[in-house]
């Protein structure tokens, strides 16, 4: 085997957002099915999110931006990731007109839908999007919910932060017909139960956690008090075969699980 062979890729920056709001039943999430071509988690109901972009750390979109002062400057490249990729995916935007403070409202919403497709093919820049429309995206509403990186024995690895934030109201969300072909509202454990939805391994344990919280608020607020630790699972041989294995400390009620079930 040669030697590039056995180097691990390298992790690719990523970033991902569970969009909430209280339903009937509890806290609901935004989730969508990744089209079948796609080369990673194919046919998978995931949270909006994808890898970073250049735009994403720009300079001056710092002057568009709502941020806890205490973040850093990758910190806030992974939130307005995170942020773009949600529009991008789900025609939700974290964002306040500059003018009046005021969340987007659905109508102006409707107004800017037509650059959900422009910044996922690069045709329009981030900050020259908030710059023209006088936006600032809201990152102070963003919480650290989790972090997972790719296992080392992949050979396509993200480096990926999780975030929970409240859907604006209004916001109601639809699948971009490209890179994900279906949408759902559903409450954590809805997802993991029906059978017509693939969950992988790591978006299982997120589910799973969200769903200790029975409203939005209670879900912000156990995120706030928690402490976000870096997961990268591992393979190891079990009695029964392979089982992959994530450290024990990162608030996850499951750290084991066969290979069948990833």
């Amino acid at each position: 085997m040669s030697e590039t062979a056995k180097t691990p890729a390298v992790p690719v920056p990523a970033a991902t957002i569970l969009l909430l709001r209280d339903g009937s039943e509890g806290v609901e999430v935004f989730m969508v099915k990744r089209h079948h071509q796609i080369d990673f988690v194919a046919g998978a109901l995931v949270f909006p999110g994808g890898k970073l972009e250049k735009g994403d750390s720009e300079a001056a979109l710092a002057q568009h931006c709502d941020c806890d002062p205490s973040w850093s400057p990758e910190m806030r490249a992974l939130g307005a990731g995170a942020i773009r990729e949600a529009f991008e995916e789900s025609g939700i935007l974290l964002a306040r007109d500059a003018r009046t403070g005021e969340f987007v409202t659905a109508e102006r919403l409707e107004e800017l839908q037509h650059y959900r497709s422009k910044l996922d093919k690069r045709e329009a820049q981030l900050a020259d999007v908030l710059e023209k429309e006088k936006l600032r995206l809201a990152l102070d509403q963003l919480v650290h919910f989790a972090h997972w990186i790719t296992p080392a024995n992949m050979p396509k690895r993200f480096d990926t932060h999780f975030f929970l934030a409240s859907s604006p109201v209004g916001h109601i969300g639809s699948h971009d017909g490209r890179e994900s072909v279906d949408s759902v509202w559903t409450s954590p454990l809805g997802a993991i139960s029906d059978k017509k939805w693939t969950v992988i391994f790591p978006t299982k344990l997120n589910l799973v956690k969200l769903g200790n919280s029975k409203t939005v608020e209670e879900a912000m607020a156990a995120a706030k008090a928690g402490k976000v630790l870096p997961v990268l699972p591992w393979i190891e041989n079990g009695p029964n075969g392979q089982v992959l294995k994530i450290r024990d400390d990162a608030g996850y009620t499951q750290t084991t699980a066969s290979m069948r079930e990833v």
